[in-house]
């Protein structure tokens, strides 16, 4: 019986960038950009003690994106249906107006996944991941199967550069730095830890924030209203760091709990194993 490929398969553009280490910034970065729609920073905030549980949300994120990434149809059809069923029992209220509103809103969804996408899209690309244009937009079409599992209509969803660059633009007046993404930010960059991690958290963590934070998009930074080095220089910083980490070797990075990749070249074979030049082919 031939194994379960998954969602996406080692086909696919996501299997081969979704195991790339850059992944992790351009997951800060994400936080960043999501935090900047009120409405949908709400949903987090006032359901969540953010400051205490931050760590576990960031890592629950990343099994789930792991898990429809790499795991079999099952185990990512439930990982969907499990974060559709959180996000069902949980609402947030508008502050302003006593608003009392649903986190499932397909608006808040779309956001939040958008934010996401196109933050492991940019990130990568810009620190030297090997991806033309067309492999970018079948990156972005891919992902509405992704945006299927946590409830978003895919017809819905933009599926090339040209209508996220569309989405973006149409969904920039809504977004402001209120209270809740000073917040985030305010944790991004001093994240609580163990007085023993304090001097890790400044040599490696506050760099990944700072690396995230500068590859927003400069409405980003006006918002936020925290300077950002120019463009140029943040190109180069994301390129060193790319090169830096992909010098360590794939196996010694994919043995990290939860070891989504090794599980899947386990029941795949080792051609499954994820690589940035079978995207071209």
């Amino acid at each position: 019986m031939k194994a379960d490929p998954g969602l996406f398969g080692p086909q696919s553009v996501t299997w081969q960038m979704h195991g790339d280490p850059m992944m992790w910034v351009a997951g800060v970065r994400a936080l960043y950009l999501q935090a900047l729609h009120p409405r949908a920073v709400r949903g987090v905030t006032q359901n969540s003690d953010f400051r205490r549980d931050a760590w576990g949300r960031l890592l629950r994120t990343a099994d789930f994106v792991g898990t429809s990434t790499y795991g079999t149809t099952e185990a990512a059809e439930k990982a969907g249906a499990r974060v559709r069923r959180i996000h069902r029992l949980l609402s947030a209220t508008d502050p302003d107006t006593r608003e009392r509103y649903g986190v499932d809103e397909p608006a808040l969804l779309l956001w939040v996944h958008c934010a996401e996408i196109d933050s492991y899209l940019h990130v990568l690309r810009r620190s030297g991941y090997p991806l033309t244009d067309a492999a970018a937009d079948r990156y972005l079409a891919e992902h509405r199967a992704g945006a299927r599992l946590v409830g978003l209509d895919p017809g819905t969803v933009p599926g090339d550069r040209a209508a996220m660059r569309a989405y973006f633009e149409k969904v920039r007046p809504e977004l402001a730095a209120g209270p809740e993404a000073r917040e985030v930010d305010d944790f991004l960059r001093r994240p609580p830890v163990h007085p023993l991690l304090v001097p890790a958290r400044a040599l490696l963590w506050q760099r990944v924030a700072h690396l995230a934070y500068a590859s927003l998009p400069p409405y980003a930074h006006e918002l936020y209203g925290r300077r950002a080095p120019r463009p140029e220089a943040v190109t180069r910083q994301l390129r060193v760091t790319g090169a830096l980490l992909r010098g360590v070797p794939a196996r010694l990075r994919w043995q990290l709990p939860p070891k989504h990749v090794l599980r899947a070249m386990a029941r795949l074979g080792p051609e499954a194993r994820p690589d940035p030049f079978k995207v071209g082919r």
